[in-house]
């Protein structure tokens, strides 16, 4: 039978090239034809936010002033038509009040007829710039304005048409005319006397007070021409002080873009500046932060599968080569490598449960926090080791109090040092665990008479596959303790050793009583190495 120990090394012929690719086979089919790709379709322009806000905030205020100078408008011209009604009501009231106390000023005596009383009241009155008057008998005009008077109602024939309207002779009363010439206002005022009554219709004088409507509202108009100008300036100040401030404020969302553009799967290292405390700068930590837990998934990812490239590939190789030369005929000899079969897969399933806790180390539940008694975490870790060998088992010191802890994965760490311990001292040698609590923080420790860490090797013991003893006698990958740094590292707390060659060692792994600070220590960059 051959020697296992001259068949473990890798370097055998194996029967087969397991990377020969053989050369793929002659297909005689004839091709099928190539059908034509659809049309591309065009690249659709896009609209900036900077675009979109600017157009909202400028459609805002153009809303806001043109309903604010057409409310104005309103509010103008129904004051114009108070004032207007206003003057004509004050008017009528004076041609009642000289009917009924006033003199003829030829006569010295009352109006012997409502010819004169009309001519008199019209030579008191002094029209506005937009106001005319006239008198009308049995329909027709009698009596006009004077010459100086600027506005001439009797030369519109519609007006004059609908003021003969025996129907207005009944009382005094205001009226709206449009007409081809303008819109028309006019209080409408029969005209007698108390000593020559008039008959119910016929013979009646009336006296009408007309404004231009028209003319007065243009008094305003180009009022709110100056203030269509003006909001017009005022809306393309807010374009330009809009594009420029929200450019500003936008630009780290152009930021955000460009970095966001120039990440790849090799390089998450660009960050964004973040300036001021607003929203936007929040937005900015936030993407600062996503980056930071994406570029920490990829690395463990990355160190996950360079780990698993590492340490499967030896035991794998192992294997196969005495699977392939096993002599199947030979029952010790496949006994044989049955045997060596499930040590290496036993100890690949090993390799992949730590790596499989050194790659969930990123996420938010690695850890979850809880309050527990520090002496009933002592008492169940030193409960629990006597089962790794036969050691003498001690407890130091055992604090008292509550810890604001992950109780499994701390007796994951304490019991990964007390495995760490008996398989690097001997049997019969004393292990001693201990807790106490130190200030704020809480010290758990390990110590051993083992063969000890060179100084040397002290500063690269938690490293991934990094082992300070290669001693066959004593397997293991090398992941041990840097699961316990990364427990101690999700606690925000950390790990050191103190050792001597041949004297032993003292492992201690420290964390806040009160739980993590807002921002846990960051977990140190996986890199090839670890002790176990």
């Amino acid at each position: 039978m051959t020697d296992a120990t001259e068949r473990r090394p890798p370097a055998l012929v194996p029967r087969r090239d397991p990377q020969a690719v053989p050369p793929p086979p002659v297909d005689d089919t004839p091709a099928a034809p190539v059908e034509p790709r659809p049309p591309a379709e065009p690249e659709r322009r896009v609209v900036t936010v900077r675009v979109r806000v600017l157009a909202a905030v400028l459609a805002a205020t153009v809303a806001a002033l043109a309903v604010s100078g057409w409310v104005a408008a309103l509010l103008a011209g129904a004051r114009v038509d108070t004032r207007i009604d206003d003057d004509l009501r004050r008017g009528a009231e004076q041609v009642r009040l000289l009917a009924a106390d006033g003199v003829d000023p030829q006569t010295g005596g009352p109006f012997a007829s409502a010819h004169e009383l009309v001519l008199t009241a019209m030579s008191r009155t002094v029209p506005a710039r937009t106001e005319g008057m006239l008198a009308l008998e049995d329909g027709a005009v009698t009596v006009v304005a004077a010459d100086s008077v600027a506005l001439r109602p009797e030369e519109d024939p519609e007006l004059v048409a609908r003021l003969a309207d025996p129907a207005l002779r009944t009382g005094a009363r205001l009226v709206s005319v449009r007409t081809a010439v303008t819109d028309w206002r006019a209080a409408v005022i029969p005209v007698r006397t108390a000593d020559v009554p008039d008959a119910a219709g016929d013979g009646t004088t009336v006296l009408v007070l007309a404004y231009d409507r028209t003319a007065e509202r243009d008094a305003f108009v180009g009022i709110f021409r100056t203030y269509a100008a003006v909001a017009t300036v005022a809306a393309a100040l807010v374009a330009v002080v809009g594009w420029v401030v929200a450019g500003r404020l936008l630009r780290p969302v152009r930021l955000l873009g460009r970095t966001a553009r120039s990440i790849t799967d090799t390089d998450l290292s660009a960050r964004l500046p973040v300036r001021g405390n607003d929203d936007v700068a929040e937005l900015t930590r936030a993407f600062n932060a996503m980056l930071d837990r994406i570029q920490t998934a990829v690395g463990a990812q990355r160190a996950l599968l360079d780990d698993v490239g590492h340490e499967l590939r030896t035991p794998l190789t192992v294997v196969r080569g005495h699977v392939e030369l096993m002599d199947t005929a030979d029952p010790a000899d496949a006994a044989e490598t049955r045997e060596l079969v499930l040590d290496e897969l036993d100890r690949m399933g090993r390799l992949m449960d730590d790596l499989l806790t050194l790659a969930t180390v990123g996420s938010p539940d690695f850890v979850r926090f809880a309050p527990h008694d520090v002496g009933a975490l002592t008492d169940t870790v030193t409960g629990n080791v006597r089962p790794l060998g036969p050691r003498r088992w001690g407890v130091e010191a055992r604090a008292e109090g509550t810890a604001l802890v992950d109780a499994q994965r701390l007796t994951q760490a304490w019991l990964q040092l007390a495995a760490n311990a008996v398989k690097f001292s001997d049997e019969g040698s004393t292990v001693l665990l201990g807790s106490r609590v130190v200030g704020d923080r809480l010290e758990l420790w390990v110590t051993d008479e083992g063969v000890g860490i060179a100084p040397e090797d002290l500063d690269r013991v938690f490293e991934r596959f990094a082992r300070a003893d290669e001693d066959d006698e004593r397997p293991g990958a090398g992941l041990g303790l840097a699961i316990v740094a990364a427990i101690a590292h999700a606690h925000g707390g950390d790990v050191d050793v103190v050792s001597a060659p041949g004297r032993g060692s003292t492992f201690t792994v420290r964390v806040p009583l009160a739980g993590p600070p807002p921002e846990p220590a960051p977990v140190p960059a996986p890199t090839a190495g670890g002790a176990s």
